[in-house]
């Protein structure tokens, strides 16, 4: 545990929060600040800042825990589709600097627009970014 992250606060039960289901490895419990109506975010119990320090284990504890929060919300909200998402670093927009997995479920007409807008890339410099990646 963290002395001073917010997340490792709720797993031990300093902070409220609004749990939907946990287990050994995994916290799922509601966003306070969220995108569309049954915004949940999975974390899990022992502390990992982010993508690239969590265990492969957790990640995969974090991964199917998502996976059945994304059918819970499917099931009894109604969602239209799920948005999973991550953010790794301050560069990709993370906030709390322990990893967590948001499921976002998604509703025909909601107001959430992709971050991006996908266009057609370079073909060259997808080669080469490709090529170092190998």
């Amino acid at each position: 545990m963290e002395a001073d992250c917010i997340f490792c606060k709720i797993v031990a039960g300093e902070i409220p929060a609004q749990i939907l289901e946990q287990d050994q490895h995994t916290l799922t419990f509601m966003d306070i600040a969220p995108a569309t109506r049954g915004h949940a975010l999975v974390i899990p119990k022992r502390h990992a800042t982010d993508l690239w320090e969590i265990e492969p284990a957790e990640l995969s504890a974090v991964a199917q825990a998502a996976q059945r929060q994304s059918l819970r919300v499917r099931d009894r909200l109604g969602a239209d589709g799920v948005n999973l998402l991550n953010s790794c670093r301050p560069a990709a927009w993370q906030t709390v600097f322990h990893f967590h997995m948001h499921v976002i479920p998604r509703y025909a007409g909601d107001p959430l627009k992709l971050p991006w807008e996908p266009i057609p890339g370079d073909m060259d410099e997808i080669a080469a970014a490709a090529a170092e990646l190998r």
